[in-house]
This record gives structure tokens, sequence and C-alpha cells, in this order.
């Protein structure tokens, strides 16, 4: 049987095959189009229950094994794969469009009587009629027919984008001599040794992916190689690559992206795809968007000019660097960090094991939220992919909450980056009463452990991987954690975009508490457990460069936002993003530099005229968080009332109702920027 229609109830990624996604795809397709048929026929009754039995189950079997093939399209990328799925992805993008146009379907919908629906079909209805209108249900003739074209155009561009910023990424490498790696971390230079061995090719392969890139930008003392590098990362996938990679560059897709939201969002009454954009968000309009990036950049800016006048001393005086370059910065930081606070992102990592992560990861988690988190069985598309349980445990026994996949480590065909996805939703079936719980997935791009003479070491952490691993567990909880039992309200569905980060920046903080970091570190050689004394200089160094960080995420969200509402697509964005470094940024990029090309966020990720959302989420998580820390008790423990209180307000509720009141609820009033400032070192 082919493995994307089993009826297993998850999916069986040991055994799909390339061959299988077209005529699976099909099947399924043809069975939501015979769905979509019968709920739309003149006699059939316009009630919730009726619609989602009929239509809601074909989709969702539809969605599912989509889900899957997308999944491994981004984690297990083979040109077999990528072919079958570009095949399909026509097919697919045309089905969902059609649907949420569907003026019949439109029209049910409109008809159902809201008095038999209980809150979160009410919010499903609100969200769902909303939907209806976004996605083209009001366009008639020509209009309508232009804005299904636009949707299947857009849907191949930007996986064009991610491909080629995939094997831009892939393809670029670079074979030092050992006397180039001085200052390199030993782990790093064993893996480059390693890779470059696998190949039967001499001296220490080195790559863009992250866990290579990042230690040789800090570390390595050679300027020149830090400079390879560089220039390699910051053009990937662009007209100033090398002659060999011009075949990957982006340039020509985003612009025909631009053109095509600016396009849709015409077709449907907006200004601009910004102002579509934040229709579904909680932002009021782009302008109120871009208003809040000014403020914060101004009071952000004289932290990040004394950050740079710092690093600028620090290069002249103890390294001898008059003149730095942009490749230089990330060696300097990380000296000047060594020297202020006395120790070095290097000794940290020993500390932090991926095993020791994760036992420390769940024990907070299982003590706040009141869940047990167990491993778990399951088919999976890599040796190194887990799989785990969550459960609550109570008179009447275990009950499972949900489960999910975990895959930690970097590898090539995986995308870069790291990010939660859902595999299914929490859902009172309509068609059998039986109460679907959720799944979802976590996937990190950590260096994997080193192995020396047949022996493999485990995974080693940088804290920054840490909080990044905290981070997509705060999204996969609420995912997870949700009580919600209708699958368009459930976990992180339906929930403004711009407070989707709210819960997973929220689990970030947990990794500055001394109560929360001493039960997930050992060493990797000695098992003993990180000195209190380190940490203490780590979390001096907390707020290090923070101004220059906030100048960053507000550089990259208001070019952003701009490049969706001041920017004519047919012109060239070089210099849209030129200015927008002149406002905010405090150093200053080459000209040649690129890093829009690989802006995957907003050209392949649906953060489009949303980027924002990381930093207004901010505002909402760091508040929230502070709510901990009043409750805390003298230890820094944190107090489990306030976690239940959380959980129910904020992660149960999921998308059943406004963020903003989900976020009252809990702390009884509206947000204040004052918690974000005073945990970034930024308040007067």
């Amino acid at each position: 049987m082919n493995p994307l229609l089993s009826p297993t109830p998850l999916p069986l990624f040991d055994q799909i095959q390339p061959d299988h996604i077209e005529p699976a795809l099909d099947i399924l397709l043809l069975k939501a189009e015979g769905a979509l048929g019968t709920v739309t026929a003149p006699d059939f009754p316009a009630t919730w229950q009726g619609i989602a039995a009929e239509l809601d189950v074909a989709t969702e079997k539809l969605g599912v094994a989509w889900g899957a093939v997308s999944h491994l399209n981004a984690v297990a990328d083979t040109p077999e794969l990528r072919a079958a799925y570009n095949t399909c992805l026509p097919k697919v993008t045309e089905f969902w469009t059609r649907l949420g146009a569907d003026e019949r379907l439109y029209a049910k919908y409109k008809a159902i009587p809201t008095g038999s629906l209980n809150t979160e079909q009410r919010q499903a209805h609100k969200n769902a009629l909303r939907n209806f209108v976004l996605g083209g249900a009001d366009l008639q003739g020509a209009q309508r027919e232009r804005f299904a074209a636009i949707q299947e155009q857009m849907a191949e561009l930007s996986q064009r984008f991610s491909e080629h910023t995939l094997d831009a990424t892939d393809a670029f490498s670079y074979y030092a001599a050992l006397e180039e790696l001085v200052g390199v971390p030993d782990d790093v230079v064993q893996s480059a040794r390693n890779a470059a061995q696998a190949e039967g090719k001499e001296g220490y392969k080195l790559t863009l992916k992250m866990p290579c890139y990042l230690p040789v930008m800090q570390f390595a003392q050679s300027s020149a190689l830090r400079a390879t590098l560089y220039k390699a990362y910051v053009t990937r996938a662009s007209d100033q690559a090398g002659a060999d990679a011009q075949k990957f560059d982006n340039t020509e897709t985003m612009r025909s992206i631009l053109a095509l939201r600016q396009e849709e969002a015409a077709l449907l009454g907006y200004p601009d795809f910004g102002s579509l954009s934040v229709v579904t968000k909680m932002a009021d309009s782009p302008a109120a968007v871009i208003q809040f990036l000014r403020d914060l950049a101004a009071k952000a800016r004289p932290y990040g000019e004394q950050d740079v006048a710092d690093l600028r001393a620090f290069a002249a005086e103890h390294l001898g660097l008059t003149d730095p370059q942009t490749w230089d910065w990330p060696y300097i930081g990380e000296k000047l960090k060594e020297a202020r606070y006395s120790f070095s992102e290097q000794e940290v990592k020993q500390y932090f094991t991926l095993p020791k992560v994760l036992a420390g990861l769940f024990k907070i988690v299982e003590t706040l939220f009141d869940v047990e988190i167990t491993p778990d069985t399951a088919p999976v598309w890599n040796p190194n992919v887990s799989f785990y349980r969550l459960e609550r445990v109570g008179p009447q026994g275990r009950t499972l909450v949900g489960q999910f996949y975990l895959d930690p480590t970097a590898r090539n065909g995986k995308r870069g980056g790291a990010w939660m996805d859902d595999v299914r939703a929490r859902w009172l079936r309509p068609d059998d009463g039986t109460l679907q719980t959720p799944v979802a997935h976590l996937v990190c791009n950590f260096a994997d452990g080193v192995e020396t003479n047949g022996v493999k070491a485990p995974a080693l952490l940088s804290h920054s991987d840490v909080t990044t691993m905290f981070h997509e567990f705060g999204h996969g909880l609420h995912h997870l954690l949700t009580q919600v039992n209708e699958h368009d309200v459930s976990g992180i569905s339906g929930v403004e975009w711009d407070a989707v980060e709210l819960p997973s920046q929220f689990m970030e903080n947990f990794c500055w508490e001394w109560s929360v970091l001493q039960h997930m570190t050992g060493h990797v050689e000695t098992g003993a457990p990180l000195p209190r004394a380190l940490f203490d200089k780590m979390l001096a160094a907390k707020n290090f460069q923070s101004g220059l960080q906030t100048l960053r995420q507000i550089e990259f969200s208001l070019f952003d936002m701009l490049l969706h509402t001041a920017h004519d697509p047919a012109q060239d964005f070089m210099p849209l993003l030129q200015s927008v470094r002149q406002e905010v940024a405090v150093l200053m990029p080459p000209t040649w530099s690129r890093t829009a090309h690989t802006f995957s966020h907003i050209f392949a990720g649906g953060y489009a005229a949303g980027y924002y959302s990381y930093k207004w989420a901010e505002v909402l998580s760091a508040d929230a968080y502070a709510a901990f820390e009043e409750t805390a008790d003298a230890q820094g423990l944190p107090n489990l009332e306030t976690g239940r209180k959380y959980r129910t307000a904020i992660l149960e509720a999921g998308g059943s109702r406004p963020a903003m009141e989900s976020f009252k609820a809990f702390r009884g009033r509206e947000p204040s920027l004052d918690a974000l400032l005073r945990h970034q070192g930024m308040s007067a």
C-alpha cells in the first residue's frame, strides 16, 4: 500500500519514496474535491458539524499527507524528491486556492446559524469568513482567475527561492590547510577533517552551514580565512556570487514575488501588501509597525553606538586592527567578550551536551506545565531523529497530551535554521467523535557529535543553540498543550502572526536562570556541572552587544515592511536596503553584501510584511516572563501557580480568542515595553 495513504496515525516517514507522492496526492485531491462537491450541493444543510464531518475530514487527510511530503522536502532533500514535490505543488496550491475562494462554500458558511456554535467554533467561523474574503471569494471573472494564478506562481517562486538558498549553501566548500585554522575550536577542526576525508580529499572541509561557519567567524585568527567564508556567505544566491554559482541567483525570483504580492493586494482592495498582511495580525496598520520599530531603534541606538565604540577601541588596542572589516567584527566581539568577562563560548560549550540539555529542558517543562515527557517510537526519516510523548498523570492514570519529533543536527539536503511545524492538530473529530491529539516537528541545525576512532561524542551546543532549542520547544508547547477541540483554532492555528512568537521567546528566558541551568549541564569529559562562577560571567555578559543585536533585528524588520509598502517592485530593492541601513545600522556591511537574497523568512517562510513579529512578540514575552520573576521564590525557582495560569491563559487557549485577550487573562493588563528594555539592559 502507498504509505501516504496508510490509515496509520503517524506518517510512515521511513517508507515514503518519491514515486509514492504523485499517485497518493492525486487520490487525496480527488477525495477532497468530492467532499467539496457534496457540502456545496444545494440540498446539503449549512451546519458547522455537517461541513466539518465531510469536508474538513477529507482536507485534513490531504493536509497531513502533503505536510509529510513538504517536511521531507525540507529535511531530506534529494533530486528525485524535489522533482516529485515540484510536480505536485501546482495541483495542491490550485486546490487550496480554489477552496478558499469557492463562492458556494462561502455561501454555506455565511448561512451557518452562529447561535448553534460554541465559543471555539464561533472564533473559527469568524476567521473562516475573513479568510474567504482574503482568499478572493468576493472576486469575479477575470479577477478571480488572476488571483488563483498568482497563488500558484507565488508557491512555485517561494519553492525556487528556497531551493536556490539551500543549493547555494550546499555548493560552497573551502578546503583549508591546518595552519589557516589556528584558533578554531577542536571539535570544528575535527569535523572539517572528517568531512574532507569522507570525500577522499586533503585538508579540512569548511562549509557555510552554521555549525561550521559561525565558529570560524568567531575564533579563526586568520582574517583572510574569515573574509573568504564571509564573502561566500553574504553573496549566496545572488548576482555577486562566483560565476559557477550564478545559477542560484534569487534576484529575479524576489522581484517576481514582490510584484505578485503587490498585485494580490490590489485585487483585494488594499493599497499594498503590508496593509493586507496586518489584517490577520495584532498590529493595526503598517504605519503602526513602522512607528513601533523606529521608536525601538531610537531607544536602542545609543547602546548600539557604544557597542561599536567599544569594539573599535578594543580592536585597535589589543588586536592591532585599526581599520576592521565586516568579517572581523564577530572575531573582535568574541575576543572582547573573553577579555571583559573572562570566558569564551567554547569554554561554555563543553558543558552543554545535547542529552543533558534535553533532560534539563524536559524537567522545567514537566515541572511548570504538569506533564511527563518520555521517549516514544515512530517511523523517522534519519537515524538522528527521536520521538517523544507528553502525558498527564492523574488519579485515573496517564492521558496522552501530544507527541513530537526532534531532528536536532545539520546535514546536507536539510534546510538551514530552526523551526516548529505541525504534523496534525488537536481535534475533536466530527466523523467519529474521537479526540485527536496533536503532533509536532521540532527541527534545529546543531553540529553533530564528532566521531574519533569510531567513537561518537555527544553533540555540543553553544548557549545560543540552547536558547534556540528552548525557543522552538516554546512553539511546540503552544501546539501540544492546547485544550481547544476545534482544529482551526487549536494550538498555533488562528493565532495572530505577531503573537505567535510569544510562547517561543518566553521559553528563552529560562536559559538564563541558574535554577534551570544547573540541571542541564555536564562537562563532556568529566560530567561536572557548569560552575556557578562561569554562569555568573555568562550572566554578566548576557546583554553584551544587545544594542547591536536589537538594531540588526530592526533593520531586517523595517526593510521587510518598507519593501511591502513603500517600494515599487519594478525597481531594484538594494537601494531601499541601503537606506534602511543608513537609518538604523551602526555597522555598515560592504555594498556587495546580499543578505536579502537568502532572507527565507519573508520570501519562503510566511513572514512577509511580518518579520517585525519577533520584536513585537518580544514585548509580550518579556512582560509575560516578568510575572514569573515577580512570583519566584528565594532560590529563583518559578512559582507553579504562575506556571499553571500561563498554561491555561496562553498555551491552552491557542487561537480560540484574540491574543490580546489571552495576554490580559494572564497579566491582568495590556503589555508594557519596560520588561523588554530591562531584560536587554537598555532601560534608563
